[in-house]
């Protein structure tokens, strides 16, 4: 019976252990990541606009439902795999060069901003994403820094648009 308390009270620490180092992270972040794709700025423009499309080559986005946005700009939910919601809206357009996105529920945990910028090269084209985010909760926090890192979103999007067009990208800071 000492060995299950003694377990119980191990497994009570790491917790408070993980939530004392996560309110002690900072709250914001900004990160960029950038990858080189052999499609013109227009072609990665036209993709990443089509959000209605999302599902057929963002993994982990199973259904996007479209809402009507306040700033004139596109608005959408994301519906991920595993059920939740994500709404992001676009406050700033530049075709083909540069996207501004935002989480648009002020409730979730996380939020911030991707400012996507693509940029012409010899081979096609570079895109730069950077995130200016938050993290409200301490565990999500600690989670964010040292499990999933701040950078997997990011990571993931990118190589998911270099699938669609039968590319394999390599991501720089």
């Amino acid at each position: 019976m000492k060995w299950i308390l003694r377990i119980l009270g191990v497994v009570v620490a790491i917790a408070a252990l993980i939530v004392v180092v996560g309110a002690l992270l900072p709250k914001q972040h900004v990160v960029s990541r950038q990858a080189t794709y052999r499609q013109p700025p227009e072609a990665i423009w036209q993709t990443i606009m089509d959000y209605e499309k999302f599902p057929t080559w963002i993994k982990g986005v199973a259904h996007v439902e479209p809402f009507q946005s306040l700033n004139g700009y596109p608005g959408w939910t994301e519906i991920e795999s595993n059920g939740m919601k994500i709404p992001l809206q676009v406050t700033e357009a530049v075709p083909p060069r540069r996207l501004v996105t935002r989480i648009a529920d002020p409730n979730l945990p996380w939020g911030g901003t991707w400012t996507t910028e693509i940029t012409p090269a010899p081979s096609g084209s570079v895109m730069r994403i950077t995130e200016d985010g938050y993290v409200n909760n301490p565990l999500f926090r600690f989670m964010a820094r040292f499990v999933f890192g701040y950078t997997s979103t990011l990571d993931s999007y990118m190589k998911s648009l270099g699938e669609k067009f039968g590319e394999q990208v390599i991501l720089q800071n």
